[in-house]
């Protein structure tokens, strides 16, 4: 019900909305996805005050406002999340990537690292945390720590660095909240010194990358799943001609490069594995 009627979403404009959020960040809407559509748009259409969901999709056909455009496809874009999410792949990172990779790069002292698909900075403040706690030793180099989205609204969180109780209560550790964290208000900040060392890239992955660095470890976890076939592939591909032969990539635990991408082998360590380019 959106203004006192009833206004489910046509197919036509379920399908304008599909190619919509495919050309401008690669995700695939699944026939039969309309309810989600329908759910989280609505929030839009009472924004603006409109009669339904036809006029909002109306509005977008008329290509007059890029910002609604924007917000259609913040709307539409899955941004699930937490700190050190899934435990395993920050073992695997504490107990066999970095020693291997600060082995490795022990001479000229320098490390890159991008954290693809970063939504609200979770993941990638937990990897600082992480190096904060167990490699003292990487104070002294010089890290290049990247962390991109293709939301607009979740790049301006992770620079902020501030979160709920709720938010903070999934899978930060207490010690880390109290070590790390300052109490605002009803929220919690990360110190300061965490959000100065990140880079904040607007990218959208399915599309051209940006110049970026020779990456040593990339966290590109749980976005993969949003993509078809042909875009993963290209994905693959962009990440393994960025790293260095010897780095190492992280998908989501669903996610993988397998009769997708020749390029990567396969490391497992434990109960986790990630990929390494097997180029010689």
């Amino acid at each position: 019900m959106i203004n006192g009627t009833s206004s489910p979403l046509l197919s036509v404009d379920f399908d304008y909305v599909r190619q919509m959020m495919f050309d401008y960040s690669s995700v695939v809407l699944e026939a039969g996805k309309e309810y989600l559509v329908e759910a989280r748009l609505l929030s839009i259409v009472q924004e603006r005050e409109m009669n339904s969901l036809g006029e909002l999709v109306e509005a977008l056909r008329k290509k007059s406002s890029n910002k609604l455009r924007q917000e259609v496809v913040e709307a539409m874009l899955t941004n699930e999340t937490s700190f050190f999410r899934d435990v395993k792949p920050f073992e695997s990172i504490r107990e066999f990537v970095l020693p291997d990779l600060i082995s490795k790069r022990s001479a000229e002292r320098t490390l890159n690292i991008w954290c693809a698909a970063c939504s609200g900075g979770q993941e990638i403040y937990s990897f600082l945390m992480l190096i904060k706690e167990y490699f003292p030793i990487l104070e002294g180099w010089k890290l290049k720590v990247i962390a991109s989205d293709l939301s607009l609204r979740m790049l301006e969180k992770a620079k902020r660095g501030i979160y709920s109780q709720l938010e903070v209560n999934r899978g930060l550790p207490a010690a880390y909240l109290v070590k790390y964290f300052e109490k605002v208000g009803l929220e919690w900040e990360i110190h300061e010194n965490f959000r100065k060392s990140i880079e904040f890239l607007s990218v959208n992955l399915g599309s051209s990358w940006p110049a970026l660095p020779v990456m040593d470890l990339i966290l590109m976890r749980n976005v993969m799943i949003y993509f078809d076939v042909k875009t993963k592939k290209r994905v693959l591909n962009q990440a393994a001609e960025l790293m260095n032969s010897d780095g190492y990539l992280f998908l989501g635990g669903v996610e993988s490069t397998i009769n997708l991408a020749d390029q990567f082998e396969i490391v497992s360590w434990k109960q986790s594995s990630c990929y390494r380019p097997n180029r010689v």
